[in-house]
């Protein structure tokens, strides 16, 4: 009988996780360097975290993996963790006192159910989450985090598009529209239909005017903005607050110089964000995603405590940087080889190959099937009577180096 891997999953080879182990290392190393400290969830939550509080579309809570989790007589259920933020908040209203700042950042798997089978069922996110702060330098944060991040990875071509909850949730104030209306078009609006809300709020030519103008243009700096905001308190007020602090975000990113394309509609996804909201993409590929979700903590069980973070989608980073962390091993990677054949001499070899390891290089024992093209350097221990000596072969150059003392050998590594 043939066994496969399930539908939807996937297998990760050396390669894979040379550039897997490479992305995680540099995202953990920028967010230690912007004062962020790692946390991990785990991967069971309760079923209610996520459907009680309504933090997650209906489109998400269909593709859960759910089941009992049985204790004695009765049972509760229990999913696969979906995504990375709301287990998070979870984490921070268990364990830390409410109000506390804190900066999270995990590198996580989720699951989500495709009956397809032709969709990933696991999927791997870097995550970095800050609560405790609502001010607009706490939104640019994150992204410049973000944007460290990739830039550090060697992606270069990297497009941001930046919408707000607030200006969306204003409009559907400035409509009438009752909280379960709101929900509807919320999906509706972030789907990219622009059209019935525009019918629903617009009863005059110059209001279906300005929405269309609204939701259809996309702009690339704050003046952008501030043209929308000279037109908005006469048509829409309720969207006024989100515009001003939309324009602050957006003034505090062009000061850093980070570029950014404004577009309304390009919020998919969660119900959960208030704020301003943001999309990573590059090569037409979305690479990530992140926002601000005041409400998040107080419908977990928490106080009053605003937070906002992203998540950098670890498999599609994957697809769009062309190696790993294999560049920077090769050269510290050593085959060693060896002519002995007595017990202490192996635990002479092993002896070298400990020292070597501490000084920061990668050892390997020949068994006779290594491709030496993969090692910088081949070292040879030779024995002649009592005494050890040793040859070093230059796999770049393929020039051969005697030498008697392993301090020589030492010496001979660093120089190079």
């Amino acid at each position: 009988m043939e066994m496969r891997r399930c539908r939807g999953t996937r297998d990760l080879l050396p390669a894979d996780m040379a550039k897997f182990r490479n992305i995680e290392k540099i995202f953990s190393l920028c967010c230690a360097q912007w004062g962020y400290q790692e946390v991990r969830t785990p991967l069971i939550e309760y079923l209610h975290l996520f459907t009680s509080a309504g933090t997650l579309t209906p489109d998400m809570l269909s593709r859960l993996y759910s089941f009992l989790d049985w204790d004695g007589w009765s049972g509760e259920r229990v999913v696969l963790r979906p995504e990375g933020t709301i287990p998070v908040a979870r984490l921070y209203v268990d364990n830390l006192q409410q109000g506390t700042l804190a900066r999270f950042f995990y590198v996580e798997n989720t699951f989500s159910f495709d009956e397809t089978g032709e969709k990933t069922r696991e999927k791997w996110q870097c995550g970095a989450e800050l609560a405790g702060a609502s001010c607009p330098e706490a939104d640019s944060e994150l992204i410049l985090l973000a944007m460290d991040t990739l830039r550090r990875l060697g992606l270069d071509k990297v497009q941001i598009r930046l919408s707000h909850a607030g200006i969306i949730r204003g409009l559907f104030q400035d409509g009438g529209f009752s909280n379960g209306e709101q929900l509807n078009m919320l999906d509706t609006v972030l789907g990219g239909d622009n059209s019935k809300l525009v019918e629903m709020i617009a009863d005059t030519p110059q209001l279906r005017e300005f929405l269309g103008g609204l939701l259809k243009n996309k702009g690339q700096s704050v003046d952008f903005l501030k043209n929308i905001r000279s037109c908005a308190s006469e048509f829409c007020p309720h969207i006024i607050p989100g515009l001003d602090n939309f324009i602050t975000i957006a003034g505090l990113l062009t000061a850093a110089g980070c570029d950014y394309e404004i577009d309304l509609t390009s919020a998919q996804g969660f119900e959960y964000y208030t704020g301003v909201i943001f999309q990573i993409y590059t090569g037409g590929r979305k690479i990530g995603g992140g926002g601000r979700y005041d409400a998040l903590i107080p419908l977990v069980g928490g106080g009053d405590v605003p937070a906002s973070g992203f998540a950098l989608y670890l498999d599609q980073i994957m697809k769009v940087i062309p190696v790993g962390n294999e560049g920077e091993i090769k050269p510290r990677k050593i085959l060693l080889k060896s002519q002995l054949s007595t017990p202490d001499d192996y635990g002479y070899a092993v002896s070298i190959s400990n020292m070597l390891r501490q000084k920061g290089y990668l050892v390997e024992f020949d068994l006779g099937c290594q491709n030496q093209e993969c090692y910088r350097w081949i070292l040879t221990l030779l024995k002649k009577q009592n005494d050890y000596s040793f040859e070093l072969l230059d796999c770049d150059t393929q020039q051969s180096t005697v030498l008697i003392e392993l301090s020589n050998v030492m010496q001979f590594l660093e120089k190079a």
